[in-house]
């Protein structure tokens, strides 16, 4: 019989906010909280393991019409989840960040990669961000990196751990589909140079326009803060540096945008290239 919990004070929920909250609780236990049908689907697609589930029957039959132990969502999953517990409405509602969740939170074991871990095209491109700060920008930067097919995103010397709810969310699924690897900016520079990639930076000063910029060859595009850009030794690492023009009065852009527009670009060149 499935236990149901009614507290918030139960030590199970606990542990499930804390992870929600706190980066050395996740570091700690090797787990990681993903919110939804939709979230969870993404994550056990790409072969992540389930640890706990919690489900709230009240709020998840309204959001499938049928029972959620009738469903066929529950179905499918009931084979990888070691461990289900049932919690009331008012408990889910102090847990869930969103309301439209569709009852089903899930505790999840991180899968961590190295850069020696990717698996690289015959002419991979490669986002690499330097001490990215906001989980937000990160994942709308692993949504576009999805969208338009890299084959890695590098975070260095990150200030944000690559499993923080609010990443997680904002990737809509991107954090398990797009391989992700935390490391120095020393390491990945040493790795880049070993592997042939040209190295790209977004900077303002000394730098071409991006669409004049081969973008066809083996590439990585390096993106720094927005606030103090990249450090001297990415500048001094690179192959070439090139940016973005702007015609307004504000001399920069969100830094997801720019790595968007960076991205498309390589799309559009390799394209027209390909065909």
């Amino acid at each position: 019989m499935t236990e149901i919990i009614t507290s918030i004070q139960n030590p199970k929920i606990k542990l499930l906010t804390a992870l929600q909250q706190k980066s050395s609780e996740r570091r700690k236990t090797g787990l990681f909280v993903v919110e939804g049908q939709q979230e969870l689907r993404h994550c056990l697609s790409a072969g992540y393991e389930v640890d706990t589930v919690f489900f709230c029957p009240e709020i998840a039959n309204q959001a499938g019409g049928v029972s959620y132990a009738n469903s066929k969502f529950s179905q499918e999953l009931a084979p990888l989840i070691p461990r289900s517990f049932e919690v009331s409405r008012e408990v889910y509602e102090k847990v869930a960040y969103r309301g439209s969740t569709e009852g089903v939170i899930a505790e999840m074991r991180q899968r961590v990669l190295t850069l020696d871990d990717l698996r690289l095209s015959d002419r991979p491109f490669i986002v690499v961000l330097e001490s990215v700060e906001k989980p937000g920008n990160l994942g709308a930067i692993l949504r576009s990196a999805d969208a338009s097919g890299v084959d890695a995103v590098v975070v260095c010397d990150p200030l944000t751990d690559l499993w923080n709810p609010n990443l997680i969310r904002s990737s809509v699924g991107a954090a398990f589909t797009v391989p992700t690897v935390a490391c120095t900016s020393a390491a990945c520079i040493s790795w880049l140079k070993s592997h042939g990639i040209q190295i790209l930076t977004a900077q303002l000063q000394d730098s071409h326009l991006y669409y004049d910029t081969d973008m066809t060859r083996s590439t990585a595009i390096i993106m720094g803060t927005e606030h103090s850009g990249l450090t001297p030794q990415w500048r001094q690492a690179a192959d070439a540096h090139i940016r973005i023009p702007m015609l307004g009065q504000v001399d920069s852009l969100n830094v997801s945008v720019s790595a968007a527009i960076l991205m498309f670009e390589a799309v559009r060149q390799r394209r027209t290239v390909d065909s």
